[in-house]
């Protein structure tokens, strides 16, 4: 049976393919629409998982939509009849609605196929549902404690339960208009960050602060028994006023969420061009402080209610890899699993699953061991997009080699990076998620005090405060962390050992962390031995890995990594089996930009 999983007009939309209860595939639109985090119908992305499949859009025999717009019907209406919402707000609301009510009609279209055949194989799987199944599902637990923390997503904003085998049992929701997720947007906007997904600036910033301004926070959200929270609502519009949004195709855009009060409190808010300061950063690690505490306060009431040591956590707010480094420090749970697209994106993911285990009680037959879930191109597609390049290739001085073997690929590699220089790295399949995780990577040299400004100059043109991210093979880890456990989807932050963070000041955050990636000879053998190859030569088994965009979504193709290379200053692209180099090297290269002649 092959299942689509989709996630529609938000953010971050995305499909899936599962068949037979394994995953297939899994991309999000971004990467084919190259405008981040693109709403509207993923439709690019249901291309390529049925590509990635191998089959037609006959042979679709479920489609798993992670929205529901009748759930909760009848806590919507008692909101609005006591409170009165601004007629923007209801009016957006419901036309968004429509249009996922009707997603059936935009599938037949697409697919060219019958309206009937799609209503009929058409499921919709409420947002918070879709989340924890995400999770849960693709876990190695049989049995453990869900969670789910975002903004909102059909009117709910934290869920949590217990998943066991094919079962998911809900114990407990908060409802709109109280979120975790709209606290951390709203100081997010706050302080000048206004694109949507701009949260993960807020945690790079929050450890050059002290959380001197975190009692003032702490007015805006009141812990509760039972692990339940309240906004002090007055800080907010998103509830009454509402926030204009846009979920159409293209870039998804929210309207402020906070009011006056806020600036009351705190004082100005930041414009988008103004500098930062030492109080913009004081109230984001004011910010982290109180919404860890009340992370733990919900983590904690989960353990209590549920006895169960291994949580599976899922939703916008399990992307905060701070908070999830200390899981383990600050409650009970002894074993945490999220999976690489914990947000939005994920819903897709979850949705799919949702219906092969809890609708159709089909046994569970797979565990994600990896992120590498999306499109990957042979080396006659490298070959041709080298080939359209040439010009251009030529005109920055590049020089080209096929190197036939992985042992010469990598030492290629690790040549140049322990050298100084920084390297696109685009192998195998795409990852799933919104992190790069060692086949559409740009790599450096950890060791650099100076790398981090050095990438942030030359190719990435972004913040100063916002860190880089070690790869470490996963047998080093604990000679390099504290108290750390194996994350190959860097989505957690431990503590770089003392001793350690003069080794590899590059990826070592202000506050001695770092955002950790496991990786093991299993899941990527190839990158695994670059770490690998890297660590003969310098003896220091990490690299530095960020994304291979500038200013965009990660890379998909050849011809985007090519584009990114010759626009940036990035020294080397190792693309499939070609290694490229610009002007003049240090090292003799087996050929010239003369692409048709180095075909491997």
């Amino acid at each position: 049976m092959n299942i689509i999983g989709i996630n529609a007009y938000h953010g971050d939309v995305s499909a899936v393919l599962v068949r037979d209860g394994q995953l297939i595939a899994a991309v999000e639109e971004e990467r084919f629409r190259r405008v981040k985090h693109w709403a509207g119908f993923p439709r690019d992305a249901i291309g390529a998982c049925l590509a990635m499949g191998q089959i037609e859009a006959g042979d679709i025999d479920a489609f798993a939509v992670s929205r529901d717009v009748r759930a909760n019907l009848s806590r919507k209406l008692l909101f609005a009849v006591r409170n009165r919402p601004a007629f923007g707000l209801l009016r957006d609301r419901v036309r968004n609605s429509r249009r996922v009510q009707d997603i059936s009609l935009v599938l037949s279209e697409t697919l060219g196929l019958d309206h009937s055949r799609v209503q009929h194989r058409l499921h919709y799987v409420e947002h918070h549902a879709a989340h924890l199944a995400s999770s849960f599902y693709v876990s190695p637990f049989d049995k453990a404690a869900v969670c789910a923390i975002d903004g909102f997503g059909d009117f709910v904003s934290t869920s949590f339960g217990v998943g066991h085998a094919s079962h998911l049992d809900l114990r407990c929701r908060v409802f709109f208009p109280h979120s975790l997720g709209l606290l951390y947007l709203a100081i997010t906007q706050y302080l000048g960050f206004m694109k949507y997904g701009d949260e993960y600036k807020v945690m790079g910033l929050a450890p050059y602060g002290q959380p001197g301004q975190a009692d003032k926070l702490r007015q805006l959200v009141r812990l509760k028994p039972s692990g339940l929270f309240e906004l002090d609502l007055s800080y907010f519009t998103h509830w009454s006023q509402g926030a204009p949004m846009t979920w159409d195709d293209g870039e998804p855009t929210l309207g402020p969420v906070y009011s006056h009060k806020l600036e009351q409190l705190l004082g100005c808010a930041r414009k988008k061009d103004e500098a930062v300061t030492s109080y913009h950063e004081n109230i984001a690690a004011s910010l982290q402080v109180v919404y860890e505490e009340a992370a733990f306060h919900i983590l904690n009431e989960v353990h209590r209610r549920t006895q169960l040591d291994r949580l599976c956590l899922a939703g916008g707010c399990g992307m905060n890899s701070v908070a999830n480094g200390k899981v383990r420090e600050r409650t009970p749970f002894r074993e945490v699993f999220i999976q690489p697209a914990a947000g939005d994106n994920g819903t897709a993911l979850g949705a799919a699953y949702y219906i092969w285990h809890q609708v159709m009680g089909q046994p569970r037959s797979f565990i994600m061991r990896n992120g590498y879930w999306g499109p990957a191109f042979d080396d006659t597609v490298v070959h041709q997009a080298l080939a359209q390049r040439q010009s251009d290739l030529e005109l920055s001085g590049c020089t080209i080699s096929c190197l036939a073997s992985e042992d010469e690929l990598c030492s290629w590699a690790a040549d140049r990076i322990a050298s100084g220089e920084v390297v696109g790295w685009f192998q195998g399949r795409m990852e799933w998620g919104a992190r790069a995780l060692g086949n559409r990577s740009i790599l450096a040299d950890p060791r650099r005090h100076d790398m981090r400004e050095i990438i942030n100059t030359k190719i990435k043109f972004r913040e100063r405060f916002r860190p880089f991210a070690p790869s470490i093979a996963e047998e080093s880890l604990h000679d390099y962390f504290v108290d750390a456990v194996p994350d190959p989807y860097m989505i957690q932050v431990y503590p770089v050992r003392p001793e350690k963070r003069s080794v590899i000041p590059a990826v070592t955050h202000v506050d001695g962390s770092g955002r950790l990636q496991t990786v093991s000879r299993d899941t990527n053998p190839l990158y695994w031995k670059l770490i690998k190859a890297f660590e003969a030569r310098t003896g220091v088994p990490v690299l530095l890995n960020t994304s291979f965009n500038e200013n965009e979504p990660i890379v998909h193709q050849p011809a985007e990594a090519l584009d990114c290379f010759l626009r940036t200053r990035m020294d080397a692209l190792v693309l499939g089996p070609y290694a490229v180099a610009k002007g003049s090297t240090k090292r003799d290269l087996v050929g010239s930009a003369a692409v048709q002649e180095t075909a491997c």
